[in-house]
């Protein structure tokens, strides 16, 4: 599966205080062979709503495609502030509740993903 880039924009392009203010979001997951196409469909529909976001400056769903690695598949999402990052949470844990959709049960009891969560700054 190849992933599409939007490359108009780099980091190059970002003043020195936006990127003190951004928040990025790094999730890195283990998935199993079998649960990549399932895995990567959901993740790419969630991205759809998560890109519509205010304060939502980029979102990449990353595939490993060499390297010894232990996660296969890492998104990053890089928020323009904390405030940003705190909205579409709370967003997102209410359309989630309002569809009747498990995020835990589905990724890692159903498909077996492994997953670890962060938050990070430019250092």
């Amino acid at each position: 599966m190849t992933i599409a880039l939007d490359t108009t924009v780099s980091f190059a392009d970002a003043s020195t205080s936006d990127l003190a203010a951004a928040v990025f979001r790094v999730d890195k997951f283990v998935v199993p062979t079998a649960s990549l196409p399932a895995f990567i469909a959901k993740m790419h529909e969630i991205q759809q709503v998560v890109r519509q976001m205010p304060g939502c400056k980029r979102d990449l769903l990353l595939q490993q495609s060499s390297g010894a690695g232990e996660f296969n598949v890492v998104r990053i999402i890089e928020w323009a502030d904390s405030a940003s990052v705190e909205a579409a949470l709370a967003s997102m844990q209410k359309r989630f509740k309002d569809e009747g959709f498990d995020p835990t049960a589905y990724f890692v009891h159903q498909l077996g993903a492994r997953p670890d969560f962060g938050l990070y700054r430019v250092a």
